[in-house]
């Protein structure tokens, strides 16, 4: 991996300068701007900044059109859910909404931040996908009107081979997960493989062992063993106390 710059007191100097016009007429001229573009160059990142009331991106740093192939002019939330890999788009529609469930609870609070911060296989620039870890960072405000504005960052984590299956998930108000990803932040959450979530989504239908390998074509054996696994590196005693925490913070 590249020298990256893991600080980032950058994005909150560019809150302190942009937040109170509300992200409007930002200059790609101004010496922060550059800074932060040149962050996002040495870290393989880019981000936006949005108003999640009016379900609105009001700017987006040139590195889209690099990593999605996207030109920042345009950006979307559509192109994030026709870019996202199919197997990851039930988890990004879960996610969505818990995102919108945390900007309605900061805003009917009047006050406060939040962070959530999980990763996507998303298609690069050049249609292959890439693991991409997403945080977003939420806030509330009354300038220039009340609002829940929030800062999304995309970085590339094709690096940390540890992700190749299983998911990082981080969902609360501890900004000392709000930084650049390194080990003991990608490790956060529930790291189970692509088939154990599989198995968890078929019993949280009401599937039973026999029918889980009926339907994924493996044996009853199998799945009893990853049922056990699922135990075991979640450190829960059955299997509904695993479902009712995935489904609580939006992975399921």
């Amino acid at each position: 991996m590249n020298s990256v710059s893991t600080d980032y007191t950058l994005f909150l100097k560019f809150f302190n300068a942009y937040s109170r016009s509300g992200f409007k007429n930002i200059s790609p001229a101004d010496p922060l701007m550059l800074d932060l573009e040149e962050m996002m160059e040495k870290n393989n990142q880019f981000f936006y900044v949005a108003d999640l009331l009016q379900i609105q991106i009001l700017y987006t740093s040139k590195r889209s059109l690099d990593m999605m192939g996207v030109d920042p002019e345009v950006l979307n939330p559509y192109h994030f859910f026709q870019a996202t890999h199919p197997d990851d788009l039930s988890r990004l529609s879960l996610g969505r909404a818990q995102l919108f469930k945390m900007a309605n609870d900061l805003f009917l609070a009047q006050k406060g931040t939040a962070l959530l911060s999980t990763n996507f296989r998303i298609r690069n620039a050049e249609g292959a996908y890439s693991n991409i870890l997403v945080q977003l960072y939420l806030f509330y405000t009354e300038v220039p009107y009340k609002t829940i504005f929030t800062l999304k960052i995309h970085t590339n984590i094709d690096w940390f081979k540890k992700l190749t299956h299983g998911y990082h998930y981080y969902l609360g108000n501890d900004l000392n997960y709000f930084r650049y990803p390194d080990e003991p932040l990608l490790l956060t959450g529930t790291m189970l493989s692509d088939r154990e979530f599989e198995i968890i989504r078929l019993i949280e239908k009401g599937c039973n062992s026999e029918q889980i390998a009926d339907q994924l074509f493996i044996s009853l054996h199998t799945v009893n063993t990853h049922r056990k696994n699922i135990l075991r590196r979640t450190g829960k005693t059955n299997i509904s106390d695993v479902i009712y925490d995935l489904l609580e913070s939006g992975v399921i």
